[in-house]
């Protein structure tokens, strides 16, 4: 699919306009809280209301909004031990690693990477015996996992994020 400004439709052709200023300033109102009414999106970014839900479901229909979810504090949801896991792979296992490891309890994110280890992996863990047996158990007998290793967090602090309003 094509990311340059276009005409708007739908299939497989489609393309999609470019996020403009108004456009990056709603992300930011609602990276800041998803729970905005339209109403206070609106003022906040200085269009109108309509101008606002008609934006808000285009950035939806694009998929540049692809949904809306709480944050957590892991410790006081019960996941006091998080790690990262750095996984190598079998070349061409991608599809089936990745089908896997969306089925293992406790992994909150994975990526495939470039680099010294093919896929990186964020669990998110009652305690030490649960990552144990998240990478021990489960990740390594998952069909194409050549290696694991595994980095503990022993702090986090979010960062700055994408400046959406610039």
């Amino acid at each position: 699919m094509s990311s340059e400004a276009g005409e708007a439709g739908s299939g497989p052709g489609r393309t999609f306009a470019p996020l403009d200023e108004t456009d990056r300033a709603i992300i930011a109102e609602l990276r800041r809280d998803g729970r905005v009414s339209i109403r206070a999106l609106a003022e906040q970014v200085h269009i109108s209301r309509a101008n606002a839900y008609t934006r808000l479901n285009r950035l939806l229909a694009d998929d540049v909004i692809s949904g809306f979810t709480a944050r957590l504090n892991p410790q006081r949801a019960g996941l006091g031990t998080s790690a990262y896991v750095m996984v190598t792979i079998e070349q061409n296992a991608w599809r089936t690693v990745s089908r896997h490891l969306r089925e293992i309890p406790y992994i909150e994110h994975f990526a495939m990477v470039g680099g010294d280890f093919d896929i990186l992996v964020l669990v998110r863990a009652p305690d030490n015996s649960a990552l144990r047996q998240v990478v021990l158990e489960r990740v390594q007998e998952v069909p194409g996992v050549r290696a694991t290793r595994t980095w503990l967090v022993f702090e986090e602090a979010p960062g700055r994020g994408v400046d959406w309003s610039a």
